[in-house]
This record gives structure tokens, C-alpha cells and sequence, in this order.
């Protein structure tokens, strides 16, 4: 496959070449969650065109990252994973997503929040040492998103949608970035209105999942 580079013989350059392109890392992240068919992979990236899909998946494929998965009937849409090569990337995507974090301010009308983005913020926001001795199960709602997490003694599992007997409900509205950061309270997000759900909860919740305190990005 012919396909442009940066003429540098660097891995970052090389990292950049592979995943830096346009919706690549999203991809990335998507797959990252559970393997997935281009139909899948545009419902939750619904701004990318059918064409730059398929060139993505291919680029990806050709480059170790990705791979159909080989017990997909024939006549079956082929379902596209991660290789051992390209889950490898995952701390890294999980360090640039909260690098990425701190720069965002509120949502826009046209942004979205996607199941596969939400499961990704909460395992890039965890708190392993903190969760050592705990065992608790969240079901976390961001609009019509929800999500649920189990921690069991340092250990996160993340899965799409409800969870029956879990221990808390958190309705967090657009107030979670701020919860993640420490700038808006457990309480501070109670009197707001647009928070529900058990304090004492809420306060171990902002305890495991959190965002590094960094300084903060100058505007451009």
C-alpha cells in the first residue's frame, strides 16, 4: 500500500503514520471496547464518511493493527479486531485520553457521548491503587448513554448499558468532567439539581475515577 510519511525514521513518527490520521485513534478506541462491524464502527463514529471508514480499516489492517476475525461466516459482514500488536497501544491511548481531557471545556450542541467514549474515559480515569480494598459496582448516566462498572479489589470491568444489583445509580448530566477534575464537588453536583444518587457513592466514585492534576492548557 502506497501511503504518505513523515520522512523520519522515529516511532513516534511511525506511531503517528499508522493511527495519527484523521478518526484512526477513534477507531482505535472503538475497538478497543469489543470487535466490531463497519456498521458498528459508524454508528458510534457517525461524522465519518463510508469511504474514509474503509480506507482507515485498510491502513490499519496493512498495518498490523487491526484484523478480520477469522470464525466470521463468509456470508457474514466481517467483524474487524485488534492484533496483540495494536491492543499494545492501549496505555498509550489511555494516557493521550486523559492528556486530552484537561483541555475540554463544555460540551458543544453538536457533541456527542457514545458508549464505546464512556467505557474508554472511565478505564483511562481509574484509580487501581485506590480501588485495592473495595469492592463496588457503579451504573453511570450521561444523558441517554449509560454505562456500567464493576471494581472488585483493583480491578475495573466496564460493560455497555445497565447492570442488574449494582450497588449505586449516578445520573451525572454534563457535570462528570467536572466531578473527574475535583472542580465540582459531590456536594456542589447535588445542589446543582442535575446529579442523582448516593452520596457516600458519589464520593467513592470521585475517588476511583479521576483526572491527573496537570496545568492548565493555555487558550491558543
Amino acid at each position: 500500500m502506497t501511503r504518505g510519511t513523515y520522512g523520519q525514521y522515529c516511532g513516534l513518527s511511525r506511531a503517528a503514520e499508522m493511527i495519527g490520521e484523521r478518526w484512526g485513534m477513534l477507531i482505535v478506541r472503538d475497538l478497543l471496547v469489543s470487535p466490531k462491524t463497519v456498521d458498528e464502527l459508524r454508528a458510534g463514529l457517525p461524522r465519518i464518511t463510508a469511504k474514509l471508514l474503509e480506507t482507515r480499516l485498510r491502513e490499519l489492517l496493512h498495518s498490523g493493527i487491526v484484523r478480520r476475525q477469522e470464525d466470521t461466516p463468509a456470508s457474514a459482514e466481517p467483524v474487524y479486531e485488534l492484533t496483540a500488536y495494536g491492543r499494545a497501544a492501549e496505555d498509550v491511548l489511555l494516557a493521550l485520553s486523559r492528556w486530552g481531557a484537561q483541555a475540554l471545556a463544555a460540551p458543544k450542541p453538536e457533541d456527542i457521548v457514545t458508549e464505546d467514549s464512556l467505557m474508554v474515559a472511565l478505564r483511562s480515569t481509574f484509580q487501581a491503587e485506590a480501588a485495592r480494598e473495595l469492592v463496588v459496582s457503579f451504573e453511570l448516566h450521561v444523558g441517554e448513554i449509560v454505562v456500567s462498572a464493576v471494581v472488585d479489589h483493583g480491578e475495573l470491568a466496564v460493560h455497555p448499558g445497565p447492570l442488574s444489583g449494582v450497588d449505586a445509580v449516578i445520573d451525572t448530566g454534563p457535570l462528570l468532567q467536572g466531578m473527574l477534575t475535583g472542580e465540582v464537588s459531590v456536594a456542589e453536583a447535588l445542589d446543582s439539581g442535575k446529579v442523582t444518587g448516593d452520596p457516600e457513592l458519589l464520593s467513592i466514585f470521585t475517588e476511583l475515577f479521576q483526572l491527573p492534576k496537570l496545568p492548565n492548557p493555555v487558550p491558543a
